[in-house]
């Protein structure tokens, strides 16, 4: 459907990226060359599962759209992950066809894979010459799988049809009225939805003009914005964070220069992960423009945005955007009125079709035909708030209910002070030449003491000496009110070339930075929950 549209933009730039610029037609061209590659004798891919390892760029799109109009189901691999993490998304999704960047095709040699795995470069498919017919290819055949972080098990694999991911972008662009003069630069990875739907696909969609870097940089991304051509930005909290910073770091004459760029822009955006207040507060400061933040999952992409027009609520992720419902249920899967803390439910024909062989898992994801986010939100005054995670990110605790979102908002005014809380534990481990740091942060509320700090410390120990953590680390009692306090860590098997990540507050919350060797580590690890008996 993307292809379609791109024929009435033929002539506009569609992309800009390391490799040089490149208008609507030359994709159009590069992708039946791509596709005419991928297929080789056969006159249909047939949903054929086609792993590709492409740094964000020119040929990361012509080889994404190769493989859709080849008939082949597109496996983004994160450039990030270290073998391991890829051999597991290879072997799980059963791909048949694995094309990769000649400077990256290096990192597939040690992966495990069957020896009928086909293996490309992307050199070879842009080369092929094209053929005189593709195949007819229908909205209702997969197109993508994604796989999920992990965080509550083994990653599972997400599969988009073409008419999911047609409602999920066409949802954004009414929405957020992307236009064919949108220019929009692109710094997000091309594993995940905020950057292959939000970005990639909403400015190709719209015929509109997507500037590519390869990766994520402060100062590039601030002299790229400095130009005063870009109309969208659509970024991460960790990157708005990585962009003040540089920005205070800045001499004053950069810095006007810097925040006068931000002034051509119609709509900055944060999401993926709690905006601090204070970050939204000084990212305005820096730029005179509010932040719209919105929520969303790999399963549909986005459900809720706030308004492009219109009040945004600091904390809050808006009301539902076109062509989704949702709701608030109890246990019980009753709805629950405004003002009622419940489980987010949605449903929308941009809801993803199934987990990839996972039958089980898929039926359990749905409850009368809404899919069950796991997601704890309230609506207050028409708006919608993120109180955490059903299973673990919600505890109640001395008759309060304590979300890890809003903690981790809390720990952010706390580091500004210079203060580190009550009850807030560090360790530091070593392992293969990798350091990484381990945290917990209980929230400063009735029923939590200082125990969860001590069971992380005992885990990180345990990793260091090359032995999982305990399942269950100790019992304590806090400090003021004699509710037992019962404390887990899991693990999950590690490998020598991952690391563990520590989830912060009370319950799971975000990921702390780590990194190894300039590798984002697995999304999986040591995971910490607390709650009272």
């Amino acid at each position: 459907m993307l292809v379609a549209r791109a024929y009435s933009h033929a002539e506009r730039t569609a992309l800009t990226a390391a490799e040089g610029s490149f208008t609507y037609r030359d994709l159009l061209d590069a992708s039946a060359r791509v596709a005419a590659c991928l297929l080789g004798p056969r006159d249909d891919l047939r949903e054929a599962r086609v792993a590709f390892l492409v740094s964000p760029g020119w040929h990361y799109v012509a080889t994404q759209w190769g493989i859709w109009r080849a008939g082949g189901v597109a496996v983004p691999l994160a450039t990030s992950h270290p073998p391991p993490e890829l051999e597991y998304v290879i072997q799980d999704a059963d791909v048949e066809i694995l094309v990769a960047d000649a400077e990256l095709a290096p990192r597939l040699e040690t992966v495990g894979a069957p020896a009928a795995v086909r293996r490309l470069t992307t050199t070879e498919a842009l080369a092929a010459h094209g053929r005189s017919a593709l195949p007819e290819v229908g909205a209702a055949r997969r197109a993508m799988i994604l796989y999920t972080s992990g965080t509550t098990g083994k990653p599972k694999g997400v599969v988009s049809t073409h008419a999911n991911l047609c409602a999920q972008v066409t949802s954004l662009v009414a929405a957020w009225d992307w236009r064919a003069d949108d220019r929009i630069l692109l710094v997000l990875p091309l594993h995940h939805v905020h950057g292959i739907v939000n970005v990639l696909s909403c400015a190709l969609w719209s015929g509109a003009r997507c500037d590519m870097l390869p990766k994520f940089d402060a100062g590039e991304t601030w002299q790229r914005i400095a130009r005063g051509d870009l109309t969208l930005f659509m970024a991460v909290p960790t990157i708005y964070h990585k962009l003040i910073a540089a920005w205070d770091a800045a001499p004053p004459e950069r810095r006007r220069e810097w925040s006068a760029g931000c002034g051509p822009m119609r709509l900055m955006v944060s999401g993926s992960a709690a905006l601090p207040v204070r970050t939204l507060e000084r990212w305005r400061e820096i730029s005179g423009h509010t932040l719209l933040e919105r929520y969303g999952m790999t399963e549909f992409a986005m459900a809720l945005s706030n308004p492009l027009i219109g009040e945004r609520r600091p904390g809050f992720v808006g009301t539902s955007l076109p062509g989704v419902e949702v709701r608030l249920v109890d246990a019980d899967g009753t709805p629950v009125g405004p003002g009622t803390p419940g489980e987010l439910e949605v449903r929308g024909s941009g809801v993803f079709l199934e987990y990839w062989r996972r039958p089980d898992a898929t039926a359990t994801a749905f409850r009368s035909g809404w899919f069950r986010t796991g997601d704890v939100a309230v609506l207050e005054n028409g708006s919608y708030r993120i109180l955490g995670r059903s299973s673990v990110d919600i505890i109640k605790t001395g008759g309060y209910k304590i979300s890890s979102a809003a903690h981790a908002r809390r720990r952010g005014r706390l580091r500004r002070r210079g203060g580190r809380g009550r009850g807030v534990g560090r360790a530091r481990v070593r392992r293969g030449g990798a350091r990484a740091r381990v945290a917990a942060h209980p929230a400063r509320a009735p029923g939590v003491g200082k125990a969860a700090p001590r069971a992380v410390q005992g885990a990180a120990r345990s990793f260091s000496r090359g032995r999982p953590p305990p399942e269950r680390a100790r019992q304590g009692r806090e400090a003021g009110g004699g509710e037992a306090v019962s404390e887990r860590v899991w693990s999950q098997p590690l490998t020598p070339r991952s690391l563990p990540l520590c989830h912060d507050g009370v319950g799971v919350s975000r990921d702390l930075p780590v990194t190894r060797a300039g590798i984002e580590p697995a999304t999986y690890g040591l995971k910490v929950r607390c709650s009272t008996n």
